[in-house]
């Protein structure tokens, strides 16, 4: 086996390793990335990529088998961004094998032992499949096997109401196909229940059952025919079963105890600084147990960085990270939510709110549905923003920058935003905040009735 010495050593390559390897090669370090599966890792493959390209194909109203060869294109173009070649010829030594702890500085593949100064972990994660009775006996779908097949379900049955089940529900409903979510509690359970409402709301309008409380006992049948057994005794049968029940990190197969790493359920144990409990092993992106988002596995990758090459304390923090579902509409959110700020904020919470009704470039785009941006505001700053509506996942950006600088809603309310555009509605929800101090209050009328008798 080829002995290899390095300065860090990253294990995965998806979002996360491929920024951290990226970023600390062109700086000057030696780096071994290595990679089990496919470069890219889940996002490009599996995930976002592909599951967002379906969405457009969806929408625009491709054919089913056009649709996917439309995400396999996507796929294509943007491969050569994460290729092994691109990390070589920035000067990484790539491996393609399985790696395993041997001791807290050594990795083994199957052809080389790699001694590293600092390792990152960034292994991503794959799906959790319930321990439902019969499940493992049937055909069924993940996001990771969705994307092989080019025949359309005639029903298709999704398990698990979260974001990604939600979105590819709605796309294989405008792709023709029959498509019933199940849900043990509520969909997009983590989301503000205000939102989802609108999402869902419109989801069973295009013709997608939504049933929410509904919890699988048993699942029977073979291909084409199967049939889940709920807990109330009712029964629901498809062609096809999409289970979208959640991601589990992989971190179970690296050897961890070998190398003195804690890890739990969720992943490798980390502090504010992604270090486990191993100092001289780091761990980000779905690998470290938090937010599983490809732009958490990138902030990440940029916060161990600064700590791997310049020594520097950096911590990572969540409070200024968003997320969204891509459905139609989008729902899009960061920090609190309206229930969260409550319960920390108290008395002290203020809404503010605008509704996507009432502007003029959603008029004028046809796209002028229900829809709004909320703002949770403490102290005339926002902590939580929630919008439901077209584009929301871009909306959600400003407001990421917002609570990332400390901003307070008297500079948002003052942009000026391009007229017509849908970011006009971030600053009538800001405005809305001042509405009452300056519309409805007698101090501010007879203050003005004062200064118009003063001036000349």
């Amino acid at each position: 086996m080829e002995k290899i010495k390095t300065d860090i050593c990253v294990i995965g390559a998806g979002s996360g390793g491929l920024s951290v390897a990226a970023g600390a090669v062109q700086m000057g370090a030696r780096v071994v990335l290595i990679e089990k599966g496919e470069m890219g890792g889940d996002c490009l493959n599996y995930g976002c990529v592909p599951s967002k390209a379906l969405l457009h194909a969806a929408k625009k109203g491709l054919a089913y088998v056009s649709a996917m060869e439309h995400v396999q294109a996507s796929i294509a173009k943007i491969a050569p961004h994460d290729s092994q070649e691109r990390f070589e010829n920035l000067g990484c030594r790539v491996i393609r094998e399985a790696a395993v702890f041997t001791s807290p500085r050594t990795v083994e593949t199957d052809s080389f032992v790699v001694t590293a100064r600092r390792f990152v972990i960034a292994t991503g994660s794959r799906p959790f499949i319930p321990p439902i009775d019969g499940l493992s006996e049937v055909p069924f779908l993940t996001n990771e096997t969705l994307w092989e097949g080019r025949e359309k379900p005639d029903h298709l049955l999704v398990l698990g109401g979260g974001p990604i089940g939600l979105e590819m529900a709605q796309a294989h409903r405008r792709l023709g196909c029959d498509v019933t979510v199940i849900e043990g509690v509520h969909a997009l359970g983590n989301e503000d229940p205000e939102a989802v409402a609108v999402v869902t709301d419109a989801l069973r309008a295009e013709g997608v059952t939504v049933r929410e409380g509904s919890k699988v006992a048993r699942v029977s049948g073979g291909a084409g025919n199967i049939t889940l057994h709920l807990e109330d005794g009712g029964t629901i049968t498809g062609s096809h079963l999409f289970v979208a029940t959640g991601r589990v990190a992989n971190t179970d197969s690296l050897g961890l105890e070998k190398a003195e790493v804690d890890r739990d359920r969720k992943g490798v144990k980390v502090d504010a600084k992604l270090r486990s409990s191993n100092k001289r092993v780091y761990a980000i992106g779905d690998a470290a147990g938090g937010l599983q988002f490809t732009h958490v596995a990138g902030y990440h990758g940029g916060v161990v960085i600064r700590s791997l090459l310049f020594g520097l304390p950096a911590k990572a923090a969540t409070h200024h990270i968003p997320r969204a579902t891509y459905t139609d509409p989008e729902l899009a959110q960061i920090g609190l939510t309206e229930e969260e700020a409550r319960e920390e904020h108290g008395p002290k919470v203020e809404i503010a709110r605008a509704e996507i009704a009432g502007n003029d470039r959603a008029i004028t785009s046809n796209r002028d549905g229900q829809g709004f941006v909320k703002v949770m505001v403490v102290k005339g700053r926002p902590v939580g923003v929630t919008i439901v509506g077209p584009d929301a996942g871009e909306l959600i950006s400003f407001w990421a920058l917002a609570i990332a600088g400390k901003m307070k809603l008297s500079q948002i309310a003052g942009m000026v935003a391009p007229y017509p555009t849908l970011m006009e509605v971030n600053k009538r929800a800001a405005g809305a905040y001042f509405t009452p101090r300056l519309f409805e209050s007698r101090k501010v009328k007879i203050a003005v009735k004062l200064i118009q008798r003063l001036l000349p």
